[in-house]
């Protein structure tokens, strides 16, 4: 009798989507979060110490290179930080929707232990001061070899892990025939089809060129044909970023305030037009780059702007589940809704600010994007605090509101009523150093201060004296982040190993009772990446054939130092 009652609870828990994660999974998915969180800390510690050097009252000891510590900064918090809590949080997101099997887990492992292999090779590199080459790691900037094979391996095992993904929403699929897939599953699967189409590039850039021309078996590497490959996968990381944070606000929150999903159908367009408009837009990145034709510039901006759809979708989108949850609760009045949402819950008070800091950020990207205001903030440091809105802001907070939950409940461990206050002290601490930090970078950006530089390559011309105080407000920003990060660090170790044990709910919204069917066409795989594709080779075919017919033979010679400028 025990069993068959059971058997129907595990039944009825496959019907809504919801499955019970095993310790077995649970430590995978954690093992993703550890290396996340170490990351954080080594990094914002990077981050630190860059903006007491550009204040221009700290000079590194011991003889460290302020582009050794600009890489470490910009390689672990932009690359490995959001590259392992996203698998983890995919892998955990799958788990709970569609399930996993033994096989799949040891395979996701293999990716988990490949990524880790590559990881530690490449920071090895960079501590080393082989490789201060930057996230970017532009030609002709060359770095040891073992750097871009540690990069390499990163990306193979994230494939790994992608495929791990798709094969579970297979496997799900042949159980339930004719039944549309769960909403966070078809999002994991378009964030995955989107990283692996996009890393294609990064991926034939380092295999191709870098890794030859750094081992010296290539006299020369062509230096535009580089770039434009990387960021052809440079702009749709962004969105890598971003797509899990719009999971969380499309499926999680509603949940969180006691509300449903307001469109199952809409939410699934905007990830559709996002996989669409997020990868033939690359060249928007290099519009002050000669050897590209202007008219293709033009175009992959308007490509570009496109993305302003989803995003608008997504507003609605949440502000519709908002207020129709507060009003279903009795709350009246213009804005009774919006006074009474769950402002002391730090679930979702951390990803509500990251909401907010995507309208200033999102303005900013339209600017970077544009033919003419980016020649004004193009290589400065505006960019830079764009950056410190969008992925440091918006994404990174989102992904704090996530572990939160995520991390007590694969810990069996509870969010105690102390530990929520601390990450609203938290929120409000990161918020506040974020916008002193981000708002200086802005400004001085306008007057033209440059990025990618420290103070003593500057100090002594005449625009110095105008940026100072805001190269000033950038460190008393930074200190005050740090201590953010000092305290989510604390918080995540509390939540991993030291909180009460108990059950934390995995939140996950269902859809609104009288919504609309969402049409069968979205399980269409082949139709959206199709038009994925097509779009592409519209965007990138003609333009880099041009590239390569014109480029000069011998772009940068080989002997061009390791990691320098």
């Amino acid at each position: 009798m025990a069993i068959k009652n059971l058997r129907e609870k595990i039944n009825v828990s496959e019907a809504v989507g919801s499955l019970p994660i095993q310790k077995p999974e649970a430590k995978l998915y954690m093992s993703f979060m550890y290396v996340a969180f170490i990351s954080l800390l080594i990094g914002g510690l990077m981050g630190l110490l860059q903006v007491f050097v550009r204040s221009g009252k700290f000079t590194l000891p011991w003889g460290i290179d302020y582009y050794q510590v600009l890489t470490v900064h910009g390689v672990i918090l932009g690359l490995v930080l959001t590259t392992y809590f996203i698998i983890g949080f995919h892998f955990s997101v799958m788990g709970k929707t569609v399930g996993i099997s033994e096989k799949q887990r040891k395979v996701a492992w293999f990716a988990f232990w490949t990524m880790v292999v590559g990881t530690v090779m490449t920071a090895v590199t960079i501590l080393l001061g082989e490789a201060s080459v930057l996230y970017t790691f532009y030609a002709p900037l060359r770095a040891h070899p073992a750097f871009y094979i540690g990069l390499a391996l990163v990306i193979i095992g994230s494939w790994v892990a992608g495929f791990v993904n798709w094969h579970q929403l297979a496997v799900w699929k042949k159980k339930h025939p004719g039944e549309k897939s769960p909403l966070l599953a078809f999002m994991v699967t378009i964030n995955t089809v989107m990283w692996f189409i996009a890393s294609l590039g990064v991926a034939i850039a380092v295999l191709i060129q870098f890794i030859p021309w750094s081992l010296g078996w290539a006299e020369t590497i062509n230096v535009l044909v580089s770039r434009t490959l990387f960021w052809y996968f440079g702009h749709p990381l962004v969105y890598f970023w971003l797509l899990p944070a719009y999971m969380a606000w499309y499926a999680i929150i509603p949940k969180i305030i006691g509300g449903k999903i307001f469109s199952d159908s809409l939410a699934r367009m905007s990830f559709v037009l996002f996989l669409f408009f997020s990868i033939p837009v690359g060249f928007h990145h290099q519009l002050t780059e000669p050897g590209i034709d202007p008219t293709w510039k033009f175009i992959q901006v308007v490509l570009t702007m496109m993305v302003v759809i989803p995003s608008l979708m997504t507003a609605f989108s949440l502000f519709a589940t908002f207020e129709i949850t507060g009003r279903r609760k009795g709350f009246k009045g213009l804005f009774g809704w919006l006074k009474h949402l769950p402002w002391k819950d730090v679930r979702f008070l951390a990803p509500f600010i990251g909401m907010l800091a995507f309208i200033p950020g999102g303005a900013g990207g339209i600017i970077n994007a544009s033919h003419q205001m980016n020649s004004l903030v193009h290589n400065t440091i505006w960019v830079t605090g764009h950056f410190h809105l969008t992925v440091a802001t918006t994404v990174m907070l989102t992904f704090f509101g996530i572990s939160y939950w995520l991390v007590p409940h694969l810990t069996g461990r509870t969010l105690t009523p102390k530990l929520n206050k601390l990450g609203i002290i938290q929120s409000i601490v990161w918020t506040i150093g974020m916008s002193i930090m981000s708002g200086a970078m802005h400004i001085q950006g306008l007057l033209g201060g440059p990025r990618r530089s420290s103070f003593s390559e500057y100090g002594g011309t005449e625009q110095a004296s105008e940026w100072i105080g805001y190269q000033m407000a950038q460190a008393v920003g930074g200190t005050i982040l740090f201590i953010g990060i000092i305290l989510m660090v604390y918080i995540f170790v509390k939540l991993a190993w030291f909180a009460p044990k108990g059950h934390e709910e995995f939140p996950i919204a269902e859809e609104e009772d009288d919504a609309e069917p969402t049409p069968s066409y979205f399980e269409n795989w082949k139709l959206w990446i199709a038009i994925t594709i097509a779009l592409i080779l519209f965007a990138y075919t003609i333009p880099f054939i041009d590239i390569i017919q014109n480029s000069p033979a011998g772009s940068v010679p080989f002997d061009w130092p390791i990691g320098r400028y």
